[in-house]
């Protein structure tokens, strides 16, 4: 059972990553923006507080209390009114209310839960590559066509982002470009502050953060997105890039887990995946296998 000073503290780290938050959108809007004259040179970046607090209908004081992180109540209307002026979309306003401890927004449940019959669903999804993530990025489960389209994301302690930040570009299986890092950080600081009282969320934060500068720079931007369907680049050296449709879709009574699904964009591209899952195991790995020895052998 928690300690009501674990409770305590863990709202007092929500209410700094409510402030944290707060900083950094306001700072991504410019007075001419919202209709405010741009004025003399500016110290802050984006809005003042007190502009918010104008444009919001509110105090200045309550507002700067809640950049602070003070333990004050914060009524949806108020929070309605700061999302509106500070622009947040949907999942930012989400994010908002859980860092305010607004009652409306639901709890997430305490653990990912696979359904029974998921991975029979995934296997039936062949020859598509399918996997079920949590919210960490880390694979729950996959099937066949996953392990031979990632086969170094299918060990025991797979975790997607490990993989995109960690891996060197010539052996990342994803080709990535900005856009889509930032939104995978952003997913996962949405997530985040729903497990504030769980030290493997903060450990996984930390070693990303010590790891690569990329994903600091990303996480310290304090974005929040939600998952989207796009196109994403797989490389395999059997048989090469291969451009995919990414397809997402969410396991509501799973905590923050949702399901990928990879299509390929046009025949030739489901030709390259029609011949690598005909490949025996040992055929798919060699090149893999050839590259480590040549180039990333010690001694």
């Amino acid at each position: 059972m928690r300690q009501v000073g674990d409770k305590r503290s863990v709202r007092t780290e929500r209410r700094a990553q409510l402030g944290a938050f707060l900083k950094s959108r306001r700072a991504k809007i410019a007075p001419v923006d919202v209709g405010l004259p741009p004025g003399p040179r500016r110290r802050t970046p984006g809005l003042r507080r007190e502009e918010v607090a104008q444009l919001s209908g509110i105090g200045v004081t309550w507002y700067t209390w809640l950049e602070q992180g003070r333990p004050i109540n914060a009524s949806v209307q108020v929070l309605d009114a700061v999302a509106r002026t500070l622009g947040l979309d949907h999942a930012e306003k989400a994010h908002l209310y859980r860092l305010a401890d607004v009652p409306s927004v639901a709890a997430a449940p305490s653990s990912t839960v696979i359904p029974p019959g998921l991975p029979v669903i995934l296997d039936k999804l062949s020859p598509l590559p399918a996997v079920l993530l949590d919210s960490q990025y880390n694979v729950l489960v996959h099937n066949d066509a996953y392990r031979a389209l990632f086969p170094g994301l299918t060990d025991s302690g797979s975790n997607v982002l490990r993989t995109v930040f960690l891996t060197p570009e010539c052996c990342n299986p994803y080709q990535h470009n900005i856009d889509d890092k930032r939104r995978m950080v952003a997913y996962l600081r949405g997530a985040y502050v729903r497990h504030l009282d769980d030290p493997t969320w903060q450990a996984l934060v930390d070693e990303l953060c010590v790891a690569s500068s990329e994903f600091a720079g990303m996480w310290a931007r304090n974005d929040v997105a939600v998952p989207v369907n796009l196109i994403k680049v797989v490389q395999h050296p059997a048989v090469g890039d291969l451009a995919m449709h990414l397809t997402m879709m969410a396991l509501p009574a799973s905590d923050g887990a949702w399901i990928q699904i990879f299509t390929p964009v046009d025949e030739t591209e489901a030709a390259k995946l029609s011949e690598l899952l005909a490949m025996e195991d040992r055929a798919r790995l060699r090149p893999i296998d050839e590259h480590r020895r040549r180039f990333h052998t010690v001694g």
